[in-house]
C-alpha cells in the first residue's frame, strides 16, 4: 500500500548526450547500471543489478533495449 512504488511513468535520460552502460567489477564481479557522458566520459550510476530481474527493471523503467547497453570492466 504506502510501501509500494509506483513505476508508471518511466524515468528518461538524454538519448543524444548519454549512453546506457554497465559496469562490472572483475574481482568482485558486482554489477551496476547507469548513463554515461559521451563527452566527459562521467559515469552515473543508478542501480545495482543483481540478476536478470534487477536488469528488466532497468531496462523497463528508463526504456533501454538490451542491445543499447555498453558493458565496461
Amino acid at each position: 500500500m504506502f510501501w509500494k512504488r509506483n513505476e508508471k511513468r518511466k524515468a528518461g535520460y538524454d538519448r543524444a548526450g548519454k549512453v546506457p552502460v554497465i559496469r562490472a567489477s572483475i574481482c568482485t564481479g558486482e554489477k551496476v547500471a547507469g548513463f554515461k557522458e559521451e563527452k566527459t566520459g562521467r559515469f552515473e550510476d543508478l542501480m545495482v543489478i543483481r540478476g536478470e530481474k534487477d536488469l528488466q527493471t532497468f531496462l523497463r523503467r528508463y526504456g533501454v533495449e538490451e542491445d543499447e547497453i555498453k558493458k565496461e570492466w
